[in-house]
C-alpha cells in the first residue's frame, strides 16, 4: 500500500503546515522562503518545493515522485532540517527532528529549497510522513470503512436536500437507507477507466445518478435508517453478457456483442483484469438454482434468489468490483457464490475465441478508451440459458473493492 491511498491526509498535513518561525508552506515569495531559513537577499537563487513520494535515495541524494508530472532530483544540504510530521497534523511546531539516515523509500515528503536546474532542488528543508505513518493511518481508515460503512444501489437523489436514497439487501429483503451529506462530507467518484479507490475522483452530489453503486461512511441513526455521511464513493459498473466477436491478446482488447443490447462492445484488459473460467459442472448447478429461483411460486427470484443461493449484485445490469471500499456485516444469503467463482481457474486471454460466451464486469468506460474490464467469466453457457440476465443472479456481490476502505464483506 502506498501514501496515494491516505494523499488526502497526507497532502493536508503537507500543505498546511506551518508554526512558529516558519514561513506556510505557500510562499509567495523567493525572499519569504529564503527568510524562513536565515539566508541572504533575496532575488539571487528561486525558492522551491515539491511533494511526492521517495522513490530511491543514495546518499544525500534522493528521487521524488511526485503525485503528478516529472521526478525530481532532490539534494538534500549539509544544514538543511529535516522534520517528522504526524498525518493530517499541520503544525510543524509539533514535527520531530529526523536525521538523513532515517529516510526510507515510501515516505511522503515536502521538500523545500534553492532551484538548482530542471526538476532539481537543492533541500533546505525536509518535512516527512513515514511510509509506516501513512500505513498506520490507511489501516485506520480501513477499519472504519468496515465499522461504518454500508454501501447499496442509488435510487433517489436529492442535491436541494443534500440526500441520497439507497437500496441494499438485507436478511428481509431490499431495505432503503437515507444517505445524508453536509458541507463537510467528501464525494468521491470512480474514473471512468479505473474500479480502483485511490483512483476516485472528487465529486459533487448532483454527479450521483440513480442505478449508481454508492458507499458511504459515517454514523447512523438509532433505528438505522438513515446515515450522516462523512465520505462517499460512487461509481457505474455495468456488465456485458454475450458472445465474443474478436480477441487481440496483443493488444489486450476483446470484442463482445451484448445478447440483450445487441450491441458490440470494446473491452481492454490491464493486469488487474481478472479473467476466469467456470468448470461446465459448476455453471450447470448455478444454473438449476436459476431455473429453480424462476419457477412459479420459487421463493425467490433471479435476481432475488433464495437464501443458500448467491445474493443479488445489483441493480440495472450493474454491479461494482473487487476493489471498492468495503463494510458492513455481509448480506443475508448463506452461500458466498462470488467467493467460489473467484476460485475458478484463471484464463488467459488468448484462450478466449469467437462465439465463446462471456459475463464481463467493466468500467464506465469512455467514448474512446471503451470499458476496462473488471471480472470476465466464460463458460457461461448453461447460465446464460437458464436466465437472460443471468449475471444479475450471478455476479459479484456489491463492493468487495480493495483500496484504502478495503475488507472482503459486503453490503451491510
Amino acid at each position: 500500500m502506498n501514501g496515494k491511498k491516505v494523499f488526502s491526509i497526507v497532502l493536508l498535513a503537507l500543505t498546511g503546515a506551518s508554526g512558529s518561525g516558519f514561513a506556510p508552506w505557500c510562499f509567495a515569495s523567493s525572499s519569504a522562503g529564503q527568510q524562513a531559513q536565515g539566508q541572504s537577499a533575496p532575488g539571487q537563487v528561486a525558492i522551491t518545493k515539491s511533494i511526492g513520494t521517495i522513490k530511491s535515495i543514495n546518499g544525500s541524494a534522493i528521487t521524488l515522485a511526485p503525485t503528478s508530472g516529472p521526478e525530481v532530483a532532490v539534494t538534500i544540504q549539509p544544514n538543511a532540517r529535516i522534520l517528522r510530521l504526524a498525518p493530517g497534523d499541520k503544525d510543524l511546531k509539533n514535527a520531530s527532528t529526523m536525521q538523513l539516515l532515517d529516510l526510507q523509500v515510501g515516505d511522503t515528503v515536502r521538500v523545500r529549497g534553492l532551484a538548482s536546474g530542471v526538476n532539481a532542488i537543492a533541500a533546505l528543508e525536509v518535512v516527512v510522513i513515514t511510509h509506516s505513518a501513512v500505513e498506520a493511518v490507511s489501516d485506520q481508515i480501513r477499519q472504519d470503512w468496515q465499522k461504518r460503512g454500508l454501501g447499496g444501489v442509488v435510487t433517489a437523489v436529492d442535491p436541494a436536500a443534500g440526500t441520497v436514497t439507497i437500496s441494499i439487501s438485507s436478511v428481509g429483503g431490499k431495505k432503503p437507507i437515507t444517505v445524508r451529506t453536509s458541507k463537510s462530507s467528501v464525494i468521491r467518484r470512480y474514473a471512468p477507466d479505473s474500479p480502483k479507490f485511490e483512483d476516485a475522483k472528487l465529486s459533487t452530489l448532483p454527479e450521483v445518478r440513480v442505478g449508481d453503486q454508492l458507499r458511504a461512511r459515517g454514523d447512523r441513526n438509532a433505528d438505522g435508517s438513515e446515515l450522516a455521511a462523512e465520505e462517499i464513493v460512487t461509481g457505474a459498473f455495468p456488465y456485458v453478457e454475450g458472445l465474443v466477436k474478436a480477441v487481440d491478446a496483443t493488444a489486450g482488447t476483446i470484442s463482445v456483442q451484448d445478447v440483450l443490447s445487441k450491441k458490440t462492445v470494446q473491452l481492454r484488459t490491464t493486469t488487474d483484469s481478472q479473467l476466469h473460467k467456470i468448470p461446465d459442472e459448476m455453471a450447470r448447478r448455478f444454473a438449476m438454482r436459476l431455473k429453480a429461483a424462476r419457477a412459479p411460486g420459487a421463493a425467490g427470484t433471479a435476481a432475488n434468489p433464495p437464501a443458500g443461493s448467491s445474493p443479488p449484485a445489483g441493480a440495472n445490469g450493474q454491479a461494482v468490483p473487487s476493489g471498492a471500499p468495503s463494510g458492513g456485516t455481509g448480506q443475508g444469503g448463506g452461500f458466498d457464490f462470488q467467493r467460489l467463482l473467484d476460485q475458478t481457474p484463471a484464463l488467459a486471454l488468448a484462450d478466449l475465441h469467437k462465439g465463446d460466451a462471456v459475463i464481463v464486469l467493466g468500467t464506465e468506460g469512455t467514448p474512446t478508451g471503451g470499458s476496462t474490464v473488471i471480472k470476465l467469466f466464460s463458460g457461461v453457457e448453461p447460465i446464460l440459458e437458464a436466465a437472460p440476465n443471468g449475471s444479475q443472479a450471478m455476479m459479484l456481490t456489491p463492493w468487495s473493492l480493495g483500496g484504502a476502505p478495503n475488507g472482503d464483506t459486503a453490503n451491510p
